[in-house]
C-alpha cells in the first residue's frame, strides 16, 4: 500500500497531466479556430485578391501565432540555409555576406 506521500505525489502527477491536456486541447481549439476563419476568408466568392496583412489584422491572434510559428521554425531555416551554402556560387556567398554586414552594422 503506497504511503499518503506517494499517493499525494501520484495525485500531482495526474493533475499535472490532466492541466498539459487541457492546455493541448485549448490550443487545438484555438488553431481550429484560425483555420476556419482563414478558410472562411479564402473561400469568399468576393474576395478577389487575398490579403495577408489584413487576415493577419483582422483574425484575432493570429498574427501572434503566426509570430511564434515562424520564431519556433528559426532553426530549421538556419539549418536548411548552412546546408545549402556549400552549392552557391562564389559571388552568391559574398552577396550574402555583405548583406549581414549591412544587417550587422
Amino acid at each position: 500500500m503506497p504511503k499518503k506521500n506517494e499517493a499525494a505525489a501520484g495525485t500531482a502527477e495526474e493533475k499535472e497531466a490532466s492541466g498539459s491536456g487541457k492546455e493541448h486541447t485549448k490550443n487545438a481549439d484555438n488553431t481550429s479556430r484560425l483555420l476556419g476563419e482563414v478558410l472562411t476568408y479564402l473561400s469568399d466568392d468576393e474576395v478577389e485578391e487575398i490579403d495577408i496583412e489584413y487576415l493577419l489584422d483582422h483574425t484575432e491572434c493570429l498574427r501572434d501565432w503566426w509570430d511564434q510559428y515562424r520564431e519556433n521554425n528559426r532553426k530549421q531555416i538556419e539549418e536548411e540555409i548552412k546546408n545549402s551554402l556549400n552549392k552557391l556560387p562564389l559571388n552568391e556567398l559574398e552577396s550574402i555576406r555583405e548583406k549581414i554586414k549591412e544587417k550587422t552594422n
